[in-house]
């Protein structure tokens, strides 16, 4: 890599460097499957492009071998909102057995990804695939059944402020499970040892701090020994001490159970800690994905941008 422009994930971004670049790629010929006539891009996504610039301009959909089989794909995915289009052609995949980041600006699409994979919305067009089965071609008995592959943290830890931290962690086994509450006990105790709530277990959630919420749902998220973990923008409200700690969790965790960790985040030092594949999202569509060592040494301008934290670049207030 030595040489090349983006050496290095410290290395500090030029805007000479990408103003040259943006002049190469407007002048390439570019893809059929990485831009669209003008007429045809959304309005919201064009009010977020600058004057005269291609939408997609800098979205390569560059996509890296990363080793293993998918254990989420998004296919040629759209979704709107009224005339709000999020995502607009998304091909997406997650491997198996690593922890993934998917990462971008705010309001592009995130968290919405997450809902497509477990069924709580449906692409408009495309299709979503868990473990190489179409989430939107199945039944509710199917839907019901694939959901319990999933494990899921949400941003505040989503606890049942009635129930205290021990019903709440046992709270899934006794809803989707037929096991006896001497075995359920036995499982929550496991899991509230292992994210370091052992002698947790009666308070409220109104009597932990904003860490303990997030380590208490991530105990719930891992009792019915899910094939995939989703994390809703798990560093939210923690400072960066407790963000340090729990990306630590995630990745001691991620070790002794294996699976699918998919992350939304913004922290990009989150993203350095513990991500082994990044994919990079804006405007509905996938800049680039891949490994993360190798996102992060980028020539991508838009990627380097957004990996360093950089004012200047492709990505302004528009």
């Amino acid at each position: 890599m030595e040489g090349e422009r983006g050496e290095g994930p410290g290395r500090p971004l030029d805007p000479r460097d990408w103003e040259a670049t943006r002049g190469e790629q407007q002048s390439e010929q570019r893809p059929p499957e990485s831009s669209q006539p003008e007429e045809d891009v959304p309005e919201n996504i064009l009010a977020q492009t600058r004057e005269g610039e291609d939408p997609y301009l800098w979205h390569s959909g560059r996509t890296r071998e990363h080793g293993a089989e998918d254990a989420v794909e998004f296919i040629d995915v759209r979704k709107s909102f009224g005339r709000n289009t999020i995502l607009n052609g998304l091909n997406l995949g997650l491997p198996d057995g690593q922890i993934s980041m998917i990462l971008g600006p705010s309001g592009t699409g995130k968290s919405v990804c997450i809902k497509h994979m477990v069924g709580l919305l449906y692409p408009d067009e495309g299709d979503v695939l868990v473990h190489g089965e179409s989430v939107p071609n199945m039944a509710d008995d199917e839907l019901f059944e694939m959901r319990k592959k999933f494990g899921v943290l949400f941003q505040d830890g989503a606890l049942f402020g009635s129930m205290n931290l021990l019903d709440n962690v046992a709270f899934p086994l006794r809803q989707h499970t037929d096991k006896g509450e001497e075995e359920i006990l036995e499982i929550v105790h496991r899991r509230l040892a292992e994210v370091g709530l052992a002698d947790s277990g009666d308070k409220m959630p109104n009597e932990l701090s904003g860490g303990m919420r997030k380590r208490a749902g991530f105990a719930r998220a891992l009792v019915l020994d899910p094939d995939i973990v989703l994390f809703d923008e798990p560093d939210s409200g923690l400072d960066p001490v407790r963000t340090a700690l729990l990306c630590e969790l995630i990745q001691e965790i991620h070790e002794e159970n294996g699976g699918a960790y998919v992350v939304i985040t913004h922290d990009i030092m989150s993203a350095r800690r513990v991500a082994e594949h990044i994919s990079v999202l804006w405007k509905g569509r996938i800049v680039e994905s891949g490994p993360a060592e190798e996102l992060f040494n980028s020539d991508n301008a838009f990627v380097r941008q957004f990996l360093s934290g950089e004012s200047q670049g492709p990505l302004g207030m528009e």
